[in-house]
């Protein structure tokens, strides 16, 4: 509640209103600015996880961390009607050298900001800075319960250095009488380690961790089938044909309601419509030759909203997304 400003409310019914009148009438409208914002601090990771772009040294960008003048200039053109930043894409954000300073910097504009990390740089200097900055939320991936199982995805991870750096993290907040950040397990669900879901539960509430999320993960050479997809058809976005072949079991509806509340920045200061589009293929504008409003408002990604509209299965990026399955127009 403390992120809410007449501006941000305001905006947050245009951004609404301007999404279900375009459904309607099946044509792009759009006011307002974004209720969130993605900006990637960095796009190098200690780990290589198979199913992850830069885990698996795939890529295609350029590797790097944004500069603190970039980030603040994209902060001060947004904050006044954007109240929600995901400071995270691709990479680890505990290797940016400022992250705390990223984070403080927003925070001081009264911005909710979440990050995620993989919990391997959580030692007791990094918890008492980001307590100290003012983290709201952090997102802690832990996709196994025994080293054996995790590491089989977190490949190059430790779990037990995983585990008592995020102990360390719970112990310093009641020290400090802190109630942030709020401490989120995620577990990306696997055929490896399905068998483990509630091992995880448990290990989040012996923790004394806020949150756990199960998340069905994404695969992205999932049509011929996969290994890794679950057996466990609940935990899955994957359901086999007749034919043998694996499509995703929610359908792509010609809508997406992250393209009018959300985009992504990355490092480079490149504006994408969202997560998926690792690679940055639907660029709109760098944020270091426009405004983020001219960009926000421009052709590219009006053009890309009305694809969407139109035929959001022809959109690369879209389909292994499960965005946008529950409206109906």
């Amino acid at each position: 509640m403390k992120t809410v400003t007449i501006l941000r409310v305001i905006n947050l019914f245009k951004v609404w209103f301007s999404y279900y009148i375009s459904l309607l009438f099946r044509k792009v409208i759009h006011w307002g600015m974004p209720l969130s914002i993605s900006i990637e601090p960095i796009n190098r990771c200690n780990l290589s996880c198979p199913e992850c772009p830069t885990g698996a040294k795939k890529l295609q960008r350029k590797v790097g961390a944004i500069p603190l003048t970039v980030f603040k200039n994209i902060i001060d053109q947004v904050y006044r009607k954007t109240f929600y930043l995901s400071l995270y894409f691709q990479g680890e954000p505990y290797l940016h050298p400022e992250l705390f300073t990223l984070i403080s910097y927003a925070r001081s504009k009264k911005m909710y900001v979440a990050t995620s990390t993989n919990g391997h740089f959580l030692n007791e200097v990094n918890c008492a800075q980001t307590i100290d900055s003012g983290l709201n939320k952090l997102i802690v991936s832990i996709d196994g319960t025994t080293q054996e199982t995790y590491e089989k995805y977190r490949i190059g991870g430790h779990l037990d250095s995983l585990i008592q750096g995020l102990q360390t993290l719970v112990n310093m907040k009641k020290e400090l009488k802190s109630n942030l950040p709020l401490i989120e397990i995620q577990f990306i669900v696997f055929k490896h380690n399905e068998h483990q879901i509630d091992d995880i539960k448990k290990l989040a509430k012996q923790k004394g961790i806020d949150r756990i999320s199960i998340k069905r993960a994404q695969i992205y050479d999932f049509r011929t089938g996969n290994i890794s997809i679950p057996e466990n058809n609940k935990y899955s976005r994957y359901k086999k044909t007749k034919e043998g072949t694996y499509v995703l079991k929610s359908k792509l509806y010609n809508h997406c309601w992250r393209s009018w509340h959300s985009c992504v920045i990355t490092w480079d200061g490149l504006v994408v419509p969202c997560c998926f589009d690792k690679d940055a293929f639907h660029v709109s504008g760098n944020i270091s030759d426009s405004s983020f409003q001219e960009i926000w408002k421009g052709t590219p990604f009006k053009q890309f909203r009305e694809h969407i509209l139109k035929n959001r299965k022809g959109i690369e990026i879209c389909t292994n997304c499960i965005e946008g399955t529950k409206i109906r127009i």
